[in-house]
């Protein structure tokens, strides 16, 4: 199974402005902050995050070459997917959105979340002017409400690879997630799996067929999953530059992208990452 994760920076309700832009075909001021495939094996033994930079020059289906991004502005989370499937030769099953205040609901409706933070930093004030706090975070676990969350996943000034560190902190946070669906029981048994999905699915936008009934039969079959094992690596770039507009961009690295999408053909991606050291 293949889920794409994605986070939007509209300021608003991103499940509005999908309902909008599918009722009108309008664009809407909203980006993907956040793209991430989920692969699930057929065994279920282990879960895959491929991480996809934001800024990707890649092409988008019907619109041309631009970033990848710009996709949920365009024609909503249903192009990204679409854009998604082309660049790796693959089906997605479902797709997941939220926006800032959905994020930060769920977390602060679990009670928070503890995240291994890789590299300490606080928060930049320039990127932060619409947060509440500005959260200084320490290298080691953190217990982060909603507020300091959303900051963790979104900051990328405060590092000097910019956006590359912060997919890595996205992939620490969803690590975290995880743990916290799977290690703490709240997944243990359908009664537990429903309450859960109960909690999540006023703050996400996701397609018809991944209906609250389908999110809690997965999140039961994924129980006795190991969230350690699970292995997160972000698709192959050959690093930034400028596109003739004068945008900054991300350069795919085409070839080690043909690599992933025939892990992924194969359900092979344990190979995968065993041969590059994930």
């Amino acid at each position: 199974m293949n889920i794409l994760v994605l986070g939007s920076d509209i300021a608003g309700s991103a499940r509005e402005a999908t309902e909008r832009q599918e009722a009108t075909g309008e664009h809407e001021p909203q980006d993907a902050d956040t793209i991430m495939l989920i692969h699930i094996p057929a065994d279920r033994h282990k879960v895959f995050g491929i991480s996809i930079m934001r800024d990707n020059w890649v092409n988008i289906p019907g619109y041309g070459v631009m970033k990848i991004n710009a996709g949920l502005q365009l024609a909503g989370p249903k192009l990204v997917v679409a854009t998604v499937e082309s660049l790796l030769h693959t089906h997605i099953d479902h797709y997941v959105m939220t926006d800032f205040g959905g994020f930060k609901a769920f977390v602060d409706a679990v009670g928070g979340i503890d995240v291994d933070v890789p590299v300490p930093f606080t928060s930049t004030v320039p990127y932060t002017a619409t947060f509440e706090t500005q959260h200084t975070f320490t290298k080691g676990v953190n217990r982060l409400d909603g507020e300091a969350a959303l900051q963790f996943v979104r900051e990328r000034h405060a590092f000097p690879d910019g956006d590359y560190q912060r997919v890595r902190n996205q992939q620490a946070f969803v690590r975290a997630m995880m743990a916290l669906i799977l290690s703490s029981g709240r997944a243990r048994d359908a009664v537990n799996a429903i309450a859960l999905i109960a909690l999540a699915s006023p703050v996400l936008t996701v397609d018809s067929g991944f209906d609250p009934t389908a999110m809690a039969a997965l999140a039961y079959a994924l129980r006795g999953t190991d969230p350690a094992a699970a292995v997160f690596f972000t698709l192959p770039t050959a690093g930034t530059g400028f596109s003739a507009g004068g945008q900054s961009i991300v350069l795919p690295d085409y070839g080690g992208i043909e690599e992933v999408a025939a892990a992924l053909a194969a359900d092979g991606l344990d190979d995968y990452a065993a041969a590059h050291g994930l």
